[in-house]
């Protein structure tokens, strides 16, 4: 992991703080806000990272962990929060701060955005996935049971801070799974980007520099965000891969990660581009090639066509009942708002259904 230093990303009207032991710059951040109260929420699995931001802190903090996890990323984990909110006094006045990964980011922001209609909140990403996509934004929100992020709100944070030195502790396999955010981004922005994941895929990943790749990927999706907060236009292009990716959880009953479910949603973008005619043999090879060296699924065989078509229909980004793509033209070259015939659809479902072959690109 790097040594401790910070970046700030400035392109948002909060501040994004990217570095290690970050203690002190969120103490400084709360003595500012003159909070009268704070409260920490966190997962429950990364409590001790909340302990020690809470410790650090000028005001006495209380700090609340909660079991989470995608399949309690609804309301009634939401109701359970607020409920302890309101057990603790907790008011406009109060500051709360959010600890954990993109589910804790996605809660705890909708719990906040909700609470007394609305108390300041400052998220801090435990996770690579949180850092690079859940935590920027401003979006929050949770699962309903007809589809993905179906209930939420836009409320920007206070501040978000992600915590590099926090990464150490994850297992590699959620490690790896943030990586799929990650080359969704590379995608975006284009040949740089990429070739950079290209020449990082052979290092072991505690070898990689965490902070460097991190900081590139959420400035990437600043950029985008800044430009389009409410979703109204090209902030869609984030989506790339999320109408399969979402699918593919819903129909897995959310056994399958975000981030795993990322990586097939990307497989499938470029195939249905390539069916499509909008993107080239070459470039879908090389997604499929870094997806792979990443070893990062490129097939889920467990799930049924069906139930995938069932979640994909309760995507946001429908209009008038039709589904709407996001899809790569070339690595740098993404464009949103794309519909396909629903036998185009179904065929890239089966096809992610069982690994790639040599057949793939016929």
């Amino acid at each position: 992991m790097s040594s401790k230093n910070e970046t700030l990303i400035s392109s948002l009207p909060y501040p994004v703080v990217v570095g290690t032991e970050l203690e002190n710059e969120l103490a400084i951040l709360v003595q500012q806000r003159d909070a009268r109260r704070v409260v920490m929420l966190c997962d429950r699995r990364v409590q001790q990272h909340a302990c020690r931001f809470a410790v650090a802190l000028p005001n006495k903090t209380v700090v609340l962990s909660f079991a989470l996890g995608e399949k309690r990323k609804h309301l009634r984990t939401v109701e359970t929060v607020l409920d302890a909110l309101a057990e603790q006094g907790a008011d406009r006045d109060t500051l709360l701060i959010g600890v954990g990964g993109g589910v804790a980011g996605d809660l705890f922001g909708f719990a906040a955005a909700t609470y007394m209609r609305g108390v300041p909140f400052i998220n801090i990403a435990t996770s690579v996935v949180a850092m690079v996509d859940a935590a920027i934004g401003g979006k929050t929100g949770v699962d309903l049971t007809a589809g993905k992020n179906l209930a939420g709100a836009f409320r920007d944070p206070v501040a978000v801070f992600a915590a590099i030195d926090t990464l150490e502790t994850l297992p590699l396999a959620q490690l790896r799974e943030g990586l799929g955010e990650v080359v969704k981004h590379a995608v975006i922005e284009g040949d740089e980007a990429f070739a950079r994941l290209e020449e990082l895929a052979s290092l072991p990943l505690r070898a990689w520099p965490w902070q460097e790749i991190v900081a590139e990927s959420m400035r990437i999706k600043a950029m985008i965000v800044n430009d389009d907060r409410l979703e109204a236009g090209q902030r869609e292009l984030l989506n790339l891969g999320h109408t399969f990716a979402h699918g593919l959880e819903y129909a897995s009953d959310y056994r399958l990660s975000h981030g795993a479910a990322v990586a097939i949603g990307l497989r499938a973008a470029g195939l249905l581009a390539l069916r499509c005619g909008r993107f080239s043999e070459e470039e879908h090879l090389r997604l499929l090639a870094l997806l792979a060296l990443l070893q990062l699924p490129l097939f889920d065989e467990q799930v049924h066509v069906e139930r995938v078509l069932e979640g994909m229909a309760a995507d946001k980004k429908a209009r008038a009942g039709t589904l709407r793509f996001v899809l790569p033209r070339a690595i740098g070259d993404v464009e949103y708002g794309v519909t396909a015939s629903a036998r185009l659809v179904r065929g890239v479902i089966e096809q992610v259904t069982r690994p790639p072959s040599s057949r793939e690109l016929r």
